[in-house]
């Protein structure tokens, strides 16, 4: 398949990768209906491993079944599906080579009373399951943000000289924080920053809030303000953080909410410069036909012009 110009442009950004981790994010760039756009969407499904499964599968419960999220995933149109090993281990034959695969190698879970993830799948396995990507999540903020930056360090490294591309879900927690916080504008644009600096092809952060965390940093946006109460210009300063907008950056669907509402932050994200969203619960909690409908929605105002 021919590249687009976009794709082109978006792969120059990342002057220092190989051919083998150009070809691999091109294949996540040139996938699906958004395929040769520039924008993506992304189905994850790590839920299992954070919430349990019950939380995660029991409002549909097809989604128990591996294979029900690569058949979603496909038959939506989507660019890519992210997942942990064995989830992505149960359809990897019979989907191999039909849509590009992110091998999430860290999770967290639940019953777990730190802000920390366990290492749960290896580079070697990403390769050995034909995968496109490393997935890998950290938290800014946390007492364990550094242990985790530096297994990211390493990972991706190696990742990088085998020639997959680099995930990096930065969510920040911790005891600096409160919900409010967590997804304040400023913290929300540090945290992208920070999956920049360590060297992600693709940032995922949650959509910023109106809300200014850091005191420090309040002095700042007041002397060159942003307007914090326009969500396309909130998710504009996002994208402004991720090297000027020369990383790709994609946003969380979040909690489980109402098709009206995720479609209006979807507008926001396609408005402000964002490359796109990574829907999971919002999706596969759905019977399939009504998520169907609502990744067709998604894509269709990808489609559209900001």
């Amino acid at each position: 398949m021919k590249l687009t110009r976009k794709v082109r442009q978006i792969l120059d950004w990342y002057e220092s990768d190989n051919p083998g981790t150009k070809a691999n994010l091109s294949r996540i760039l040139m996938q699906g209906r958004l395929g040769g756009t520039g924008r993506m969407v992304i189905l994850p499904v790590d839920q299992g491993f954070e919430h349990g499964p019950a939380r995660s599968f029991g409002p549909n419960p097809d989604a128990y079944d591996p294979r029900y999220h690569f058949r979603l995933a496909l038959d939506a149109g989507l660019n890519a599906y992210a997942a942990p090993l064995g989830m992505i281990e149960a359809g990897a034959a019979t989907f191999a080579g039909a849509i590009p695969t992110i091998l999430k190698v860290n999770s967290s879970n639940s019953l777990s009373t730190t802000k920390d993830q366990a290492v749960t799948a290896t580079v070697a396995d990403a390769l050995r399951l034909g995968c496109s990507a490393i997935g890998f999540t950290i938290y800014p903020g946390s007492e364990y943000q550094f242990e985790l930056m530096e297994e990211l360090r390493e990972l991706s490294a190696e990742a990088k000289a085998a020639g997959l591309a680099v995930v990096v879900w930065s969510y920040p927690r911790g005891p600096m924080l409160d919900k409010v916080g967590e997804t304040a504008l400023d913290i929300c644009a540090y945290a992208a920053h920070m999956a920049a600096l360590l060297g992600a092809h693709i940032i995922k952060v949650k959509p910023p809030t109106e809300a200014i965390s850091l005191d420090a940093a309040k002095k700042t946006y007041e002397q060159n303000p942003v307007n914090v109460k326009d969500a396309a210009a909130r998710i504009a300063h996002v994208v402004q953080a991720c090297f000027g907008g020369r990383r790709l950056v994609v946003f969380s669907g979040g909690e489980a909410k109402g098709a009206d509402a995720l479609l209006n932050e979807v507008r926001a994200i396609h408005a402000g410069g964002g490359n796109g969203s990574i829907v999971g619960r919002n999706a596969f909690q759905r019977p399939r036909d009504e998520a169907l409908k609502l990744l067709a929605d998604i894509i269709e105002i990808y489609r559209s012009d900001a």
